[in-house]
């Protein structure tokens, strides 16, 4: 486990070098509270949470306010838990998910910020849409009423590091550009979320507005 200062140190650092627009998300996955408390009193705005149970456990936890991004895989049997949960779903693949997330926030009356989740790697184990197929995708839930299609967001190859992303990263990024130019009623692609710990630099410079930084924050998981 990282020290609260090197926790500190490790936001404020990436904090500093990020450009104008950039927003980070502090990946937290097997966090305590305590590190994502030290994280959010060092800077952080927006915690990322790969599984509900994780998320409201920390949440009831957590010393400081935030806002909070599903990052994983979401199951439609936890949408209703997720969309009292987090202010963002970020891996929305599906009409039949998204129905599900517009049902449950209609009964809170709640309008859910998405992304449409890429698999720009195209690998089969993974969830995401394949990048022919997002824009019907988008289409298809723009009608929903409680939910808001915000932009994409990418993962990359399993086994891809650093540069060999920048393809990947490029493909979604052109991706957003077409949809974005598309003017769908009800949607704003306004977020492009790319890049982790080991590549969020490169997703940078191929567009992404949104990083998803772990490791590099947090220190590595024991």
């Amino acid at each position: 486990m990282s020290t609260e200062k090197s926790i500190s140190e490790n936001v404020r650092a990436v904090l500093s070098e990020l450009p104008h627009g950039v927003e980070l998300v502090a990946a937290a996955k097997t966090r305590t509270a305590e590190e994502i408390s030290q994280a959010i009193n060092a800077g952080i705005n927006i915690i990322g949470e790969n599984y509900i149970q994780e998320a409201d456990a920390a949440r009831n936890s957590v010393k400081y306010a935030a806002r909070w991004h599903f990052i994983g895989s979401l199951q439609k049997n936890k949408v209703r838990k997720a969309v009292r949960l987090f202010d963002m779903i970020e891996t929305v693949d599906s009409v039949a998910l998204a129905q599900e997330i517009d049902k449950e926030s209609a009964a809170i009356a709640k309008i859910m910020q998405v992304l449409i989740e890429i698999n720009s790697g195209r690998e089969m184990q993974k969830g995401g849409v394949l990048p022919e197929d997002a824009a019907k995708l988008i289409r298809d839930i723009s009608t929903l009423r409680h939910i808001r299609v915000d932009g994409l967001m990418t993962m990359g190859p399993q086994n891809c590091i650093g540069d060999a992303l920048r393809p990947y990263f490029a493909t979604t990024r052109n991706l957003f550009n077409e949809i974005k130019q598309q003017s769908i009623a009800g949607v704003e692609m306004r977020h492009l979320s790319m890049g982790m710990s080991d590549s969020y630099k490169i997703a940078i410079e191929e567009g992404a507005n949104i990083v998803r930084l772990g490791s590099r924050l947090f220190g590595p998981r024991l």
